[in-house]
């Protein structure tokens, strides 16, 4: 049994849909404590629904911060978000961090390097080429260290190597010490099955669909524009090709789903390799009370 101190700061990391929100929501309901978003895209505005960001009945039962407080068209780093995530460390309210952006919860817990930043012409120029041109240009210590399928990491070494002319990786080995340090918290990674996981990611895009998200691409219609870092929403692109008349109803149920199946795998990976002294749940098989010990 994983016994939670109400006055530790929690960290609740796993792949999308595998119910972060619900087991952030329980603890803090039974203990307290502030639910804090370290999800790269729920930080946006605007797509809503199809980040899964909390709906209005979740907000009313605990408190939510650092969700759908960036605008969406702006650009919002990992270190923005230790910017504002910082000041909930010292707050009154204990923190329940919660997300699946494995980069977020390393640079929390481990560091994150003081890089300068790149400028746009150059983030234009790295729009303009493929993820195989970018990752040609990566030395081998920097590509194995980020998930070389994630084009928005990818970009991000390139732009950093283009910019300062040395590797992400000579940067990233000069990091200061962590913001709070995985001994300082309760770290709780969520596994599940593959076949669970997939049913679920199928039923919640589903939902989606009578939650009105097609209505929310309309809306974001008239501004979408790819190289938002908004843009990058799993399902937000094939919405968009919808509404444009390039995939039919079917063809974009089928595409989001595959690309929300397929973002799930690669952060099981992620978060196997990085998460492995954390506590690992089985979220398939879960029973909260046999599992936590949540003293008040």
């Amino acid at each position: 049994m994983i016994t939670i101190s109400p006055h530790k700061p929690v960290l609740i990391a796993g792949p999308t849909a595998s119910g972060k929100s619900a087991l952030a929501l329980h603890i803090a309901r039974t203990q307290g404590g502030v639910i804090v978003n370290a999800d790269a895209l729920q930080v946006f505005d605007g797509w809503r629904i199809i980040t899964a960001r909390p709906d209005d009945a979740d907000l009313g039962l605990a408190d939510h911060v650092l969700y759908g407080h960036v605008p969406y068209d702006a650009d919002y780093s990992v270190g923005h978000w230790l910017r504002d995530v910082a000041p909930y460390l010292q707050g009154d309210a204990r923190p329940i961090i919660i997300g699946g952006t494995g980069l977020n919860f390393a640079a929390l817990t481990q560091g994150l390097a003081e890089i300068p930043a790149t400028p746009d012409s150059l983030r234009r120029q790295g729009n303009a080429l493929s993820i195989n041109d970018l990752l040609l240009e990566l030395d081998p210590r920097t590509s194995a260290r980020i998930d070389i399928q994630n084009r928005m990491r990818v970009q991000r070494a390139w732009e950093v190597l283009k910019a300062t002319g040395r590797p992400l990786a000579d940067w990233q080995d000069e990091t200061p010490p962590p913001l709070l340090p995985e001994n300082c918290a309760v770290c709780l990674n969520l596994n599940a099955d593959p076949t669970w996981l997939n049913e679920r990611i199928t039923r919640r895009f589903d939902q989606m669909l009578d939650q009105g998200v097609l209505d929310e691409a309309r809306a974001m219609l008239p501004t979408w524009d790819p190289t938002h870092a908004s843009s990058k929403a799993i399902g937000a692109p094939e919405l968009i090709a919808h509404l444009n008349g390039t995939l039919n109803t079917e063809q974009t149920r089928d595409a989001v789903i595959i690309g929300s199946r397929q973002y799930a795998k690669r952060q099981r990976t992620w978060f196997r390799s990085r998460h492995r002294n954390w506590h690992q749940l089985k979220v398939d098989q879960l029973d909260i009370s046999a599992t936590l010990n949540l003293p008040k």
